[in-house]
């Protein structure tokens, strides 16, 4: 996978989906009926850790329905139903996406920290084209 893979997370909007998959909350995976895929993921460096915090809502509610609303969005500020931890590295972020479909609607909720000096961004690439 390169940078030329990542596509906006709104693009997923009018596409119907097979499978949505939590691969161990390290990563998403989405497969649509035509055979398109897509990963929501992060790649690993030093110093660093990003992962899938929370999901509220059902993964099962986004297949079998066209997506009506595909909306990302961040925050460094820590979300007030968040308890403190012990320790806080030096950077947050949470990312949010929030996805729905006739069906019902789902909030996948990223955290990231580090030392500051790495990425906590979460990546959705397309991987693969239709059949």
């Amino acid at each position: 996978m390169s940078w030329n893979d990542r596509v906006e997370f709104s693009s997923i909007v009018g596409k119907t989906f097979k499978t949505v998959v939590n691969e161990d909350n390290e990563r998403l995976r989405f497969t649509t009926e035509n055979g398109e895929e897509y990963i929501m993921y992060h790649s690993q460096d030093c110093c660093e850790s990003v992962s899938i915090e929370d999901i509220t809502g059902d993964l099962a509610d986004l297949v079998g329905f066209p997506i009506l609303t595909a909306e990302e969005s961040s925050s460094d500020t820590r979300p007030a139903d968040l308890p403190q931890p012990e320790y806080v590295d030096e950077s947050q972020t949470w990312t949010f996406y929030r996805v729905a479909t006739i069906r019902g609607s789902v909030v996948i909720r990223w955290y990231g920290s580090s030392n500051g000096y790495y990425s906590e961004s979460v990546d959705f690439k397309k991987v693969k084209e239709s059949n």
